[in-house]
């Protein structure tokens, strides 16, 4: 279903960041170590924000309100006020662009024959509602890499039958993308997004295998950390 590229981990300062060797874009996910959004180590938090902003050559680094929206902006060099916005575009050199997630679905964007890039935020409202769609039609692109970032997966992810069916008017084909146990629904969020994209026309996508419920030593989950506030992240910088 997808292509068949590989997610691997990379040290800044001997601390673990992830990529996709999918795309040139600089980019990367943060891990539990890296972690730049913490309500609990704020000062550890920023100390690795301004680490990251310095390897990634960024003269600022960004991030928008997120609150499950579909809303897109485009970033802008000296902007740092992005309300309700999940999905952000890149057409800059000199910003850096980060969402947070702690079980939702990051997907980065890249166009590169016009060297613009995004970031979106796919929760299951943002996925219903094609979040990543969305932003690639505000962008004006569709030859474009996406890369699918940590998630909780479809091993964990049990939702009641108004989000299945959703989820399920979201895609045109639903087929590999649920399961059922003893009448629990989990579904693919990761997949769905996926699947939002190839039916619009995405050739390339590289799919995160890591759970963030299953790797909750790497990454943050909101449901296996009964609501944490901490915070991974999607950053890219063109």
């Amino acid at each position: 279903m997808y292509n068949n590229f590989m997610f691997y981990f990379e040290k800044i300062n001997d601390k673990t960041v992830m990529k996709s060797d999918l795309t040139e874009l600089n980019h990367l996910f943060t891990t539990r170590e890296t972690c730049i959004k913490s309500e609990e180590l704020p000062m550890i938090a920023n100390q690795n924000k301004e680490m990251i902003r310095k390897y990634l050559h960024a003269k600022e680094i960004v991030s928008p309100k997120q609150t499950h929206s579909a809303n897109v902006d485009f970033a802008a060099f000296g902007k740092t006020d992005y309300p309700e916005t999940d999905a952000l575009i890149l057409d800059n050199e000199f910003q850096a662009v980060f969402l947070n997630f702690a079980d939702c679905t990051p997907i980065i964007l890249y166009d590169k024959d016009r060297h613009i890039g995004a970031v979106c935020h796919a929760g299951w409202r943002g996925t219903a509602k094609r979040i990543a769609v969305k932003t690639l039609e505000k962008m004006g692109s569709k030859n474009v890499q996406a890369i699918i970032g940590p998630a909780i997966s479809i091993c964990c992810y049990n939702v009641g039958e108004d989000v299945f069916n959703e989820l399920k008017n979201s895609v045109n084909d639903f087929e590999g993308l649920y399961r059922e146990v003893n009448g629990e629904l989990f579904v693919d969020l990761k997949g769905i997004n996926a699947r939002q994209l190839q039916e619009f026309g995405v050739k390339e996508i590289d799919v995160c295998p890591y759970c963030t419920s299953c790797d909750n030593d790497l990454f943050f989950s909101y449901r296996k950390e009964n609501g944490t506030k901490n915070r991974h992240s999607a950053v890219i910088k063109l």
